[in-house]
């Protein structure tokens, strides 16, 4: 029998398994899909380290982008990291000093670029579509190469990989004793659930009442192309984070286990990232529906975040893609949840990560150390407890 079951192998599945692993647990990674389908598959990926706000956040952001820098060489294979630069849109009628000073307690400050400065950073900008930007150093990988990667060191540290659904937790008295899979039943003498969007979801099929949320993202994605997107591109107001904000407070927390609810209506971020193989993501789309198996129409998708991109990045809107979705998790203070749960101490959480490439490796890297007898302030912090709900 394992020491830990870890649920999800995504970004920060894989990563708290490798951590756990070299540390010396003994680890089971269950994964529901081969080819992943999560925010680890479409995301952006990009690596914000300029972001935080906060002696913590500052503290995990400079652990965070220390480990992308030298992952490559851990592993022993390309995670395609690098660094760019990150332009942050400003709409026609943006209340310019309004938007800086949403930027003003960064850990790096951005550089204010007028339409025509921001064009000759980011020649496929539309000038007429912006009033400016917002410079950043930015940092970028591919999350499959990164998960790849940390599988494959997982694994030849003696870590276990199990493809399965897992329907739910199995529960003993005041103990998890492990996990129900459509390949069977599996023990752990500790289980940490790492999944994603799907997370709240897992926890209430066993009646556990988490404060974690998902949004709905869309995006669309293109073969390699010809066209040369030379940094990232965002809007400097993003809606998601406000959408993300607006559906968590008290009146709206009792409509997330109502199957079917639609909290806010849909907002677009318009932007898009090269990779290094010339594939082109862009979108995003987002939507609060509290059913993680909803239907959603791609094809009115499609049109509405390539009219939206259209405004700021013409030639990028036109081409061709194939629409995608996954869920995104995110908590209502913007840290994720990390450490047991008030009901059993042997479940844990490590999930609800808004900046994940930023957080996902420090953390997973203190969790390790944290429950194998290292105590860490950090790891306390961000304990589930810190809102716990069980009904």
């Amino acid at each position: 029998m394992p020491d830990w079951i870890v649920i999800g192998g995504g970004i920060t599945g894989i990563a708290l398994s490798y951590e756990l692993q070299k540390i010396g647990c003994s680890v089971l990674l269950i994964e529901q899909h081969q080819k992943l389908q999560g925010s680890s598959s479409i995301g952006y990926s990009g690596i914000s380290y300029w972001g935080a706000t906060t002696e913590l956040t500052r503290i995990l952001s400079e652990e965070g982008i220390s480990r992308q820098r030298n992952l490559s060489n851990e592993l022993g294979m390309d995670t395609e990291f690098r660094e760019l630069d990150l332009l942050l849109t400003l709409e026609p009628e943006a209340d310019l000093q309004a938007t800086i000073n949403q930027y003003n307690h960064c850990a790096i400050t951005p550089t204010l670029l007028d339409a025509q400065e921001a064009h000759e950073r980011e020649p496929l900008l539309n000038t007429q579509g912006i009033s400016g930007a917002l410079l950043l150093p930015h940092a970028h990988c591919n999350l499959d190469f990164f998960v790849h990667g940390c599988t494959e060191a997982f694994q030849r540290l003696g870590g276990k990989v199990v493809y399965a659904k897992v329907e739910n937790l199995l529960i003993s008295g005041d103990r998890v004793t492990g996990v129900c899979t459509s390949e069977g039943d599996f023990q752990a003498a500790q289980v940490c659930v790492c999944a994603g969007g799907m997370s709240r979801a897992l926890l209430k099929k066993s009646g556990i009442n988490a404060r974690i949320y998902f949004t709905h993202a869309e995006v669309i994605e293109t073969e390699p192309v010809d066209l040369e997107l030379r940094t990232m591109v965002m809007p400097a107001s993003t809606k998601r984070y406000a959408l993300e904000a607006s559906t968590t407070d008290a009146e709206k927390e009792k409509l997330w286990d109502v199957i079917g609810q639609e909290l806010l209506p849909p907002s677009i971020d318009a932007g898009a990232i090269q990779f290094r193989d010339r594939r082109i993501r862009f979108g995003q789309l987002s939507r609060v529906l509290t059913d993680p198996d909803a239907a959603i129409d791609p094809v009115t998708s499609e049109v509405n975040i390539r009219a939206s991109v259209s405004q700021i990045l013409p030639k990028v809107a036109e081409l061709k893609g194939q629409w995608q979705h996954c869920l995104v998790a995110f908590s209502n203070d913007s840290l994720p949840l990390i450490g047991s749960v008030n009901e059993y101490e042997n479940l844990h959480l490590f999930s609800g990560f808004t900046s994940p490439t930023v957080y996902a490796l420090p953390l997973a890297r203190r969790f390790a150390a944290h429950v194998t007898g290292k105590f860490d302030e950090i790891i306390q912090q961000l304990s589930p407890n810190r809102f716990w709900s069980n009904k």
